[in-house]
């Protein structure tokens, strides 16, 4: 097992930057960040530009994490596949060929994206337009010899009237069961994140060993549930106040940092013979605002997981 970060927590640091950065720290992998050069997303970066790659500077590229002792687990581009805005999903679609196409350049065998959320239409009308979207891009990228994977990232509010409901549907066990009954592909897997499990109050650890063949990367980061706030608004989150992630009775940490336990998780892994990366996803709000505070919160997540990989 590597261990390994996703790009999106270094916007606009150039990947030379950051590989000698992941090098030097001792992080073995990185899952590059591939949106657009310009979006309206939060935590989204363009760590490549696909749309100016070409065999030339995937060349340079690979030779780059070479020197560096560091490879590419992944190319991420988390969009809503399944938008009723059919303009916004054509968008989407042909920048996540291009993230496709470049991952087929670079010699990657994956590229993570969101399933996302029709509108505001249920999750089983959702899934029957997954059903008729997905059924070509995880075709298109068997293809190019790369296999798509969904996060299980919930995104509350995302897109919806109501702050509460989820935005993009892939987000629990009894979903990816019919997600892949409906796409039963090999090549159609999960980006595992067990922090978006963890405040939903669904076990991260037992679906490990369910879904092992699905599970072609995994996610880490943490979660903490914060108590007296819960106890105050409730589940569904404050009603009133300015909102971020979850109505403010969780938040997102780092590894160490929250309630995950990582010992029991990554033996989960070990268990069921996962041999990919272990992506820290940087989103904790204490070591964000600087670049200087987004690597120490990186340092400080590699040397919490590291104790546990080999």
């Amino acid at each position: 097992m590597k261990l390994g970060f996703f790009t999106t927590c270094l916007r606009g640091v150039s990947l030379e930057e950051i590989v000698k950065f992941a090098s030097k720290v001792g992080f073995q992998a990185l899952e590059l960040a591939a949106w657009p050069m310009k979006s309206d997303r939060d935590y989204f970066a363009s760590t490549i530009d696909v749309n100016s790659l070409d065999t030339t500077k995937a060349a340079e590229i690979k030779k780059l994490f070479k020197d560096h002792d560091v490879v590419i687990s992944s190319l991420g581009y988390y969009e809503n596949n399944i938008s009723d805005n059919l303009e916004e999903r054509k968008n989407f679609h042909e920048h996540l060929k291009k993230v496709i196409d470049a991952a087929n350049l670079l010699e990657v065998g994956l590229v993570g994206t969101f399933v996302g959320r029709k509108g505001n239409a249920s999750v089983a009308e959702s899934l029957e337009e997954f059903a008729n979207v997905f059924g070509e891009l995880v075709a298109y990228a068997k293809k190019q010899g790369v296999s798509l994977m969904i996060e299980n990232c919930p995104m509350p509010g995302w897109g919806q009237d109501d702050p509460n409901r989820p935005g993009q549907i892939a987000y629990s066990p009894e979903i990816w069961d019919k997600m892949f009954e409906l796409i039963p592909d090999e090549n159609f897997g999960l980006n595992y994140d067990p922090s978006h499990l963890y405040w939903m109050g669904i076990d991260p650890y037992e679906y490990v060993t369910k879904f092992k063949d699905r599970i072609f990367h995994a996610h880490a980061k943490d979660t903490e549930i914060l108590n007296g706030k819960l106890s105050y608004y409730g589940i569904y989150g404050t009603q009133l106040g300015e909102r971020r992630h979850g109505g403010g009775w969780w938040r997102y940490r780092l590894p160490g940092f929250g309630e995950i336990d990582w010992s029991l998780f990554i033996r989960t892994l070990y268990d069921i013979g996962y041999d990919g990366v272990l992506s820290i996803e940087h989103e904790d709000p204490v070591f964000e605002g600087s670049r200087e505070l987004v690597e120490r919160g990186l340092i400080l997540g590699y040397k919490h997981l590291s104790q546990f990989i080999v």
